[in-house]
């Protein structure tokens, strides 16, 4: 059998799906895994030459593997990038792109619509190191660049946001970042690079957690930084030494998950849509957002960095924090579990669960009101998701 190689002028999908790890005598059809710790060498030249950098040889499973590189190479592909890190989850990227690169005396700049982890990493640990920070409004984008500083080195921003659905003009942003000279950091967890591409936007680093949709059926943890070499050189070291490693196993079974990405995704977002338009004609609630309903602030910057709206819907319901916590517990299908981008739909209230260590000021800030609800759709028949969450808000009234 012919080891087939993968011609760069493929479309991205078709990367992700033939990319691998170089083949073994055996020429399996699918990427081998490499469970090792470490590699040997044929004699003392070539282990000083590995370590010195003076070849691509693997040393230690920690800096790099097989397995991780099959994956990083499939990411590379889908986001447009030229290097990327795997990290051993979502949040130990975009610790490691905010550590790499920001130090004493140094200000982060970036939206308050945020996920809670994150935003705990910013305003408690930060600080630890001297490393400022503000937070801006992206409903309110005309206010970014009046707040940026002589020592703003960073941009972060999620778009969509967790858990509000808030959206961003990135090519905007971008434009703002180069001007000033700053690093723009875009987490496109929600979005994954099926549906949106913030490299091609002109962002310089992009931040996931492939625990969500890039798994996409909530078996492994992973995450992964991914932009210009240089930049990425910069994480490599600081991962490096400090030890937030992918996996080679989870780095296998999220390298076989990025085969189905485009079909999955392309029914996470039709059958959300269906969901947030059933929804918006429910009478159990304020309001519904989605990145694809004419209704949502942001609607026209959706179509326009977007090829779909992704898997996830909010809404806000009539009566509050009880409420919200009485729908949980009337939903029969769904499940109630601290994760999204699951091929089983998923419902949160985030206000008691993922931001509940927020102080009240902090999450309605963030958008995160009394009675919002997160959903995460699945690829259940969407006939099924639908009447499940209407039963829920009828029993729940």
């Amino acid at each position: 059998m012919k080891n087939r190689k993968v011609k760069p002028t493929y479309h991205p999908e078709t990367q992700a799906i033939r990319i691998q790890s170089q083949r073994t005598d055996h020429m399996e059809h699918s990427g081998p895994l490499y469970l090792t710790s470490s590699f040997c060498y044929e004699d003392a030249e070539a282990m000083r030459a590995a370590f010195a950098d003076e070849t691509d040889a693997y040393i230690y499973t920690r800096f790099s593997n097989p397995s991780v590189q099959e994956f990083v190479d499939r990411m590379r592909a889908l986001e447009g990038a030229e290097s990327g890190f795997a990290t051993a989850s979502g949040m130990s990227a975009v610790f490691g792109s905010f550590m790499a690169f920001l130090k004493t005396g140094d200000h982060l700049l970036s939206s308050q619509s945020i996920f809670g982890s994150t935003h705990t990493v910013i305003t408690k640990f930060l600080p630890k190191w001297g490393i400022e920070h503000t937070y801006f409004d992206m409903n309110k984008p005309a206010s970014i660049e009046a707040l940026i500083r002589p020592n703003t080195k960073m941009i972060f921003v999620e778009t969509p946001s967790n858990p509000g659905l808030d959206l961003i003009d990135l090519s905007a942003l971008a434009k703002i970042a180069k001007k000033h000279n700053i690093i723009l950091n875009v987490d496109n967890c929600f979005a994954t690079p099926a549906l949106q591409k913030p490299l091609a936007l002109g962002a310089d680093l992009v931040t996931h957690s492939a625990t969500k949709w890039i798994d996409g059926q909530g078996r492994v943890l992973g995450g992964i930084v991914l932009g210009r070499e240089e930049l990425v050189k910069e994480v490599y070291a600081f991962c490096r030494s400090t030890g937030p490693s992918l996996s080679p196993f989870n780095a296998w079974v999220l390298s076989r998950s990025l085969e189905t990405l485009h079909v999955r995704m392309e029914r996470h977002s039709q059958s959300a849509l269906s969901l947030a338009q059933a929804l918006e004609k429910n009478a159990h609630l304020e309001w519904v957002k989605y990145p694809f309903l004419p209704s949502h602030p942001q609607h026209a910057i959706a179509q326009q960095q977007m090829t779909a709206g992704g898997g996830i819907v909010c809404f806000e319901l009539k009566g509050g924090l009880e409420r919200g916590r009485r729908f949980l517990d009337a939903l029969e299908l769904l499940s109630l579990t601290a994760n999204l981008g699951d091929s089983r739909s998923i419902a949160s209230h985030p206000a008691s669960t993922t931001h509940a260590k927020l102080s009240e000021a902090e999450r309605l800030n963030a958008g995160i009101t009394p009675g919002l609800i997160r959903i995460s759709v699945g690829l259940e028949y969407a006939g099924d998701i639908i009447q499940d969450i209407e039963q829920a808000l009828e029993a729940s009234k």
